[in-house]
């Protein structure tokens, strides 16, 4: 009570004073009335105890807790601290590259690297005493299997999956004129397919979740009709269902109360600032032999335009059993986009980040493999997303077994998200990841969709001058030999070495030891 009554006695002497002496003393009384209008809340409140026996200086303890991100980001984090090969979060060295390429600012380092090089763990690329030269254009991959009639040339690295609702208008906005403006692909999110997707004119991955959101029943189930009028629009190339994310595989979507504005619930078709939940699974299928077959209606009722799915890997078992369904109906998706676990989203369960799911290097090489293994592989692309922000990352990734990569996170920072961890509540300081309109307008679509072209742009780069100096013309010539890892202080191994790559067609003649009691065990009709 003691600070309180001393601050209420401040602020009478500044009243008195400001009166009788000098209205500059209101400078002092204003904050002091504000202090002691706060302490008389907390003497009131009854759902802190703390605050309610020591108002005011009860609220001491939680200072530090509410700068300690920001301080730690900005004054005392090294450059090189974080996880730069994992994203969560990324090292300082990271966002500054993505911030310079962003605004075309980038220069050569004028020095060694920071990295531990002789900790086990350390992973780098091997060059080529032979080096090619680095195209002239940036390499595309060509996406659709046998049963696609509209293939699409698939950037080395595109957007990742963000909604609009996570995101704010001018943020998709920006992001898909910047699409636009690079040549490659944006992906829609669960969200729904809004006119703020449609505006700007970029490629569109147009995902579809478990709450079918832009072609829904009133009861939230699957609205066949109004996804193929939307699938036909030119600017959608490629049509995805989203299985799960690595930020939380197993749960459906959220998206806070908070953000969902009148706009967000018509595009929605959900109730205006109520939390959206969407369901922890789909209800058009429940088998692997059903979901494939759905991937099939998809493509056809998007007219040939290329159709996969996306997961965060779970069991091994289980993608084999996918993989077994497609074998029997002679099915198989365009694309497959393997989520990591270390991918993040802006509002989720806290005790899944980092726990539930498969991180992103053993998800990918497990369905490279399985696919690989199944003699399916050169009809299905595989994109990887997770952590993706530099050339380095795309190279790994390839070397791993995709085709592609997608950005979310990176993608944000090139819009100017500095990663306040604020996204949940509707308070982003940036206009990225919020629906108030006073913050989303902060954000200049024209400025920042040049900034997500300027990155998009060099990071490919980036790509092909490594694939360049390791002797590679493109992503064909990689092997999992080139990428090393430190096993120990006087041990590197390959990845070549470190894991098993199956031959093509093995696991349907004689699949190795420890692949085959997952192969025995993989059901096309249960997962």
């Amino acid at each position: 009570m003691l600070p309180l009554l001393l601050v209420a006695l401040g602020a009478a002497g500044a009243l008195l004073l400001a009166g009788a002496v000098s209205a500059w003393w209101w400078c002092a009384a204003g904050p002091l009335l504000a202090l002691t209008a706060l302490g008389a809340r907390d003497l009131a409140q009854r759902r802190d105890s703390v605050l309610r026996n020591y108002p005011l200086l009860g609220r001491v303890p939680f200072l530090p807790a509410a700068v300690r991100p920001t301080w730690r980001r900005y004054v005392v984090e090294r450059s090189v601290d974080g996880r730069p090969y994992d994203g969560r979060p990324y090292a300082q060295s990271v966002r500054a590259l993505v911030y310079e390429r962003a605004a075309g600012a980038e220069a050569e380092a004028p020095s060694g690297t920071g990295r531990a090089v002789y900790e086990d763990g350390h992973e780098f690329l091997e060059p080529s005493l032979r080096p090619v030269g680095v195209p002239d254009e940036p390499p595309v991959v060509r996406v659709g299997g046998p049963d696609c009639t509209q293939p699409y040339d698939m950037a080395l690295l595109n957007v990742s999956a963000m909604s609009f609702g996570a995101l704010s208008s001018n943020a998709v906005l920006a992001l898909n004129r910047g699409a636009a403006l690079g040549g490659f692909a944006h992906d829609t999110g669960e969200g729904g397919l809004s006119d703020h997707h449609l505006r700007g004119g970029g490629d569109l991955v147009w995902e579809i979740g478990t709450g079918y959101f832009g072609c829904r029943t009133p009861e939230g189930d699957f609205e066949a009709r109004e996804f193929a009028d939307k699938a036909a629009l030119p600017e959608v190339k490629c049509v995805s269902l989203k299985l799960s994310q690595g930020a939380g595989p197993g749960v459906g979507g959220v998206l806070p109360g908070v953000k969902v504005s009148p706009e967000i619930a018509r595009e929605r078709g959900v109730p205006e600032g109520v939390t959206v939940v969407s369901p922890a699974c789909h209800r058009v299928f429940s088998t692997p032999r059903e979901l494939v077959l759905f991937i099939a209606r998809m493509r056809e009722l998007a007219g040939g335009k290329p159709t996969g799915f996306k997961l965060c890997v779970g069991s091994r078992c289980q993608f084999l059993a996918v993989c077994k369904a497609m074998l029997a109906e002679g099915v198989t998706p365009d694309f497959v986009v393997v989520d990591g676990s270390e991918g993040g989203t802006g509002a989720g369960p806290r005790e899944f980040a980092g726990t539930v799911g498969t991180p992103l290097t053993e998800g990918l090489m497990t369905v490279h493999n399985a696919l690989v293994g199944t003699g399916l592989r050169d009809r299905v692309r595989i994109g990887a997303s997770g952590g993706i922000a530099t050339g380095s990352d795309i190279v790994r990734r390839l070397l791993q077994g995709a085709d592609y990569t997608n950005a979310a996170r990176a993608m944000m920072l090139a819009l100017g998200c500095v990663q306040a961890g604020r996204c949940h509540t509707d308070t982003c300081p940036t206009g990225v990841a919020t629906q108030d309109p006073r913050r989303v307008r902060a954000l200049d679509v024209a400025d920042k969709s040049e900034r997500v072209r300027r990155y998009q742009r060099a990071t490919v780069l980036g790509a092909s001058r490594i694939m360049a100096a390791m002797g590679v013309r493109d992503a064909g010539g990689l092997t999992p030999d080139l990428l090393m890892r430190r096993v120990g202080p006087t041990a590197v191994r390959s990845y070549a070495e470190l894991y098993e790559w199956l031959a093509p067609g093995v696991l349907l003649a004689e699949p190795p030891p420890d692949w085959a009691s997952d192969w025995a065990a993989a059901d096309p009709d249960a997962f």
